[in-house]
């Protein structure tokens, strides 16, 4: 029996050494086993509420106060605000020793953005309305007759749905249950099969587009390990996602020509952590625990949904005459065979680092909870980035084969298919570009989980 002035003492202690890092881990230690006495499997329930913000910058070329020999100059713009609540119900079975598959369904339960102008911009200063991206007087997607109030430029359409259902499959080469001299290490993989609406925007309508999935396949390899030393359990996790596929409705399709990077960027992350226990009833098996851990995501080069993909759908609405941002779906051709922009754009690497604290209690052998609160920052990254095309080898040389021109030279010639029909210059080129900046969240969640 512990008593009481010591637990106090020791959850003193954890509090004092507390310092904000990741705590949306999945818990290392839990080995979900088949055929034999034991964890046969878990089933859990997420829930979390995320806050995002970022400050809009655009560069702004011609300007007569900037140094010509320095970085095109950058113009306070907006400011973006998004918030999302999400559940996640997960089913863990042991299929073999050591072995289980998995299966998640998040559901997002509503997701909400805008975008107001940024501290000390008005209408008449703001580069997305001066290029007329946006009416002057702005638009509300939830009231599109009603200009909105105040700063309010743009708010999008309330969101809600499945994005994706989660299958995954996971080994244990090691298992400290079987053999406490070892750490538990776990392998796996998850398909993410993306099956909800596409997450889309309609000026026209925008109250029929309010999917929130973004229609690409993808897969992710990732590893764990765990160590329980007495009062404490350190653990780190490795992961990398790829995209696989692009369903036919999916916004991340090939326009051909010179397109490059038409699919969302791959991801690396890293997390690691330690469980600090401030009781550990191995009788009764009750615990309370405080997690710390940290996170470093990378996020590579790719197309996807930034924080003005909306205001680009509807300042390329190719159903809109003299719309700004339409695309010209085949550069081969004399005139603008006028396409709609998809709102998606090329967006630079970036870096995710983050940091939470989770509080953990286990209640007998079989009930896990856990509430956490996760802090991070996202690097500032330039979001519309798509090149203007590639410059194609010339016919002749070696290795060149059909795809070819019929210059000798080293730059992207308009009028042919070395033009990337994806990339609007009104927004890619430099000196036009959105950054996006100043980059801060907050994850507030609670987890529920029973063992069988």
């Amino acid at each position: 029996m512990i008593s009481s002035s010591l637990v106090r003492t020791r959850l003193a202690a954890i509090l004092l050494t507390a310092v904000a890092t990741n705590a949306r881990a999945n818990p290392a230690a839990i080995v979900p086993s088949g055929g034999e006495a034991g964890t046969a499997g878990a089933f859990s329930v997420d829930y979390e509420y995320e806050l995002d913000s970022a400050r809009i910058t655009r560069e702004r070329a011609g300007d007569p106060t900037a140094d010509p020999l320095a970085p095109p100059p950058k113009h306070d713009d907006l400011q973006f605000s998004q918030f999302r609540h999400t559940l996640t119900p997960r089913l863990d079975v042991g299929v073999y020793h050591d072995t289980w598959a998995t299966i998640a369904l998040p559901i997002i339960i509503t997701q909400a953005r805008e975008l107001r102008l940024a501290s000390g911009v008005d209408r008449n200063a703001s580069p997305t309305l001066q290029d007329g991206y946006l009416p002057q007087t702005g638009y509300d997607a939830q009231d599109p007759t009603t200009p909105p109030s105040g700063d309010l430029v743009f708010r999008g359409q309330d969101r809600k749905g499945i994005p994706e259902i989660r299958f995954g499959l996971g080994f244990a080469p090691m298992n400290q249950r079987r053999d406490d001299t070892k750490p538990t290490w776990k392998l796996g993989a998850d398909f993410h099969l993306a099956v909800g609406r596409v997450m889309r925007f309609d000026r026209m309508a925008p109250d029929a587009e309010t999917g929130v999935s973004d229609g690409v396949h993808k897969l992710t390899l990732w590893t764990t390990m765990d160590r329980k030393l007495g009062f404490y359990e350190p653990w780190i996790k490795l992961a990398w996602t790829v995209p696989l596929a692009a369903r036919a409705t999916s916004l991340f399709q090939d326009p051909g020509f010179g397109a490059t990077n038409v699919m969302p960027g791959q991801i690396a992350a890293a997390q690691f952590g330690v469980e600090l226990y401030a009781v550990d009833d191995k009788v009764e098996h009750n615990s309370l625990s405080i997690e710390l851990a940290g996170r470093v995501k990378a996020h590579f080069e790719g197309r996807g949904y930034s924080e003005m993909w909306e205001v680009f759908a509807y300042a390329g609405d190719a159903r809109v005459a003299g719309n700004p941002l339409v695309l010209d779906a085949d550069p081969t051709n004399a005139g603008i065979q006028a396409q709609s922009h998809p709102g998606i754009s090329n967006i630079e690497n970036y870096l995710e680092v983050g940091g939470s604290v989770a509080i953990r209690a286990q209640l007998g052998p079989r009930v896990h909870i856990a509430a956490t609160v996760d802090v991070f920052k996202i690097t500032d990254h330039v979001i519309s980035f798509a090149d203007s095309g590639i410059d194609l080898p010339t016919c002749g040389t070696a290795g060149a084969g059909t795809n070819c021109e019929t210059d000798a030279n080293d730059v992207v010639n308009p009028g042919t298919k070395e033009i990337n029909p994806a990339a609007a210059p009104a927004i890619d080129r430099v000196g036009a570009r959105y950054h996006s900046e100043q980059n801060l969240g907050l994850v507030l969640g609670v987890t529920g989980q029973v063992l069988f």
